[in-house]
């Protein structure tokens, strides 16, 4: 798939989130919040669909992105919009919910705990840039899938 560079910019930086100065993996993480209200109004299978091939784009795109800005750059946030999306393929509804699992995401992501950290540091390219984020996406979900059904949120 041939993407031209304007558009692998826009959709690596999701839209110009990528950006901002301080903290850019957190702005992107909120910035996919609004597409995820949107999403989760629609049949899982389209759910999962859609998220697949933002999945497949936002490699092609930050692997593009990774050879002009050098080794992960931070600038490339879709990593963490498709992240988010992975956490919340539960579909929650409620405000703490979707709280706790951008929470828990971005904690993951940062600390980047085993196999996050290993995934990290040995997958290159845009595979890695995606991959790290989608473990740390399935852990949170994991996670948020046994608190709810634990009803420790009621």
């Amino acid at each position: 798939m041939r993407i031209p560079e304007i558009a692998s910019k826009a959709i690596a930086t999701f839209f110009g989130v990528g950006y901002l100065p301080k903290v850019p993996g957190t702005f992107g993480t909120l910035a996919a919040i609004p597409l995820y209200l949107v999403l989760r109004r629609l049949p899982i299978f389209l759910y999962i669909l859609i998220l697949g091939k933002l999945i497949a784009v936002g490699i092609i795109t930050s692997d593009i992105q990774e050879k002009q800005w050098g080794r992960d750059p931070s600038r490339v946030v879709i990593d963490e919009v498709c992240g988010l999306l992975v956490t919340l393929i539960a579909r929650p509804i409620g405000f703490k919910e979707i709280a706790l699992g951008t929470a828990l995401f971005r904690l993951f992501d940062i600390i980047k705990p085993p196999p996050v950290g290993i995934i990290d540091r040995r997958i290159k390219g845009g595979i890695g840039i995606m991959a790290d984020d989608l473990a740390a996406g399935a852990m949170s979900a994991l996670i948020l899938h046994v608190i709810r059904r634990r009803g420790w949120l009621s």
